[in-house]
């Protein structure tokens, strides 16, 4: 099902997805959250998404809750999430997050398994701080990535296993990417993303980053990394050319804006505790320019 761009959200929840949009607005992302390069009538379903999996991630931070109390939070935001799918509750008095999600839910016609599984994601983000092998991380990235894709895609009024293949490793490489970004940042809150059977093939060694810097080992490991998120990329860049319109813009810009920061963190050596490459407003006028001159089918060159 497509959301027409001159379907007009029904006046008594433009309060309702007013306030997811302002959650989306109010935090800083690498890559666009309804952003104005997507079709109008898609931007508010996917504030409501995003709105929904933002205050759940936040949940699932450590800040000063027990593991319990966030489990806690988390099961009575799967709660909220059922009873707007349940009952169609639009009272203002009802939360205005899941007034909007509920509604998005029902006109997009979006599985709720994939708002569960970003759930699990969540969940497990409580107690795991390790990876051990490539498998555990990516069955990670795909309930904490993939379905965001899958979401977007709906919304947009695309499905089916080809176009949801290709979405789910351009996903999958965004979260990667991040990963490798903020490796710094999720270290000193100790957390490492980095599969470990990587890192010992390497011969790196985990307490060498409590120095904050990277040894040759860890930077060996750290490019081998890079070159899978990099295959991953490309394996669902194809996604960019299978939808129309204003969205396949927004896709071959997220696409580009990803590469951007992971070939920024090649450039740097991958030391993210001197450095964090980030995008910034400067960098959207080079990243539209490259999706206007995009080579459909274009093969990546070795």
């Amino acid at each position: 099902m497509s959301i027409p761009a001159s379907a007009p959200i029904p006046r008594d929840l433009l309060d309702a997805y007013a306030y997811c949009e302002r959650i989306a607005r109010s935090h800083y992302e690498n890559f666009p959250v309804a952003s104005v390069l997507l079709p109008k009538g898609m931007r508010p379903h996917i504030a409501a998404v995003y709105a929904f999996a933002r205050a759940a991630d936040d949940m699932a931070d450590e800040g000063q809750r027990t593991p319990e109390e966030r489990y806690r939070l988390l099961e009575d935001w799967r709660e909220h999430l059922w009873e707007c799918v349940d009952r169609q509750n639009t009272r203002p008095s009802y939360s205005p997050l899941f007034r909007a999600l509920g509604h998005t839910i029902r006109v997009c016609g979006l599985p709720v398994s994939l708002l569960e599984d970003l759930l699990s994601a969540f969940r497990q983000d409580v107690a795991t701080t390790r990876y051990a092998t490539w498998h555990d991380l990516l069955d990670y990235c795909r309930r904490s990535a993939d379905p965001v894709g899958r979401l977007v895609l709906r919304i947009g009024g695309y499905a089916g296993e080809e176009i949801e293949r290709a979405s789910d490793a351009v996903c999958t490489a965004l979260q990667l990417t991040n990963f490798w970004q903020d490796l710094a940042v999720d270290w000193s809150r100790g957390r490492l993303y980095v599969p470990w059977e990587e890192a010992a093939r390497a011969g790196a060694i985990e307490s060498t980053l409590n120095d904050r810097r990277l040894t040759p080992e860890w930077r060996r490991t750290l490019g081998r990394v890079a070159d899978r998120t990099r295959d991953l990329f490309w394996q669902g860049r194809p996604v960019c050319d299978m939808v129309e319109g204003r969205l396949r813009f927004e896709l071959r810009v997220t696409w580009l804006g990803g590469v951007f920061v992971l070939d920024r963190l090649a450039t740097i050596g991958f030391d993210v505790f001197t450095s964090r490459p980030t995008l910034g407003t400067r960098d959207l006028p080079g990243l539209v320019w490259k999706a206007t001159r995009w080579e459909r089918g274009a093969q990546r060159s070795i």
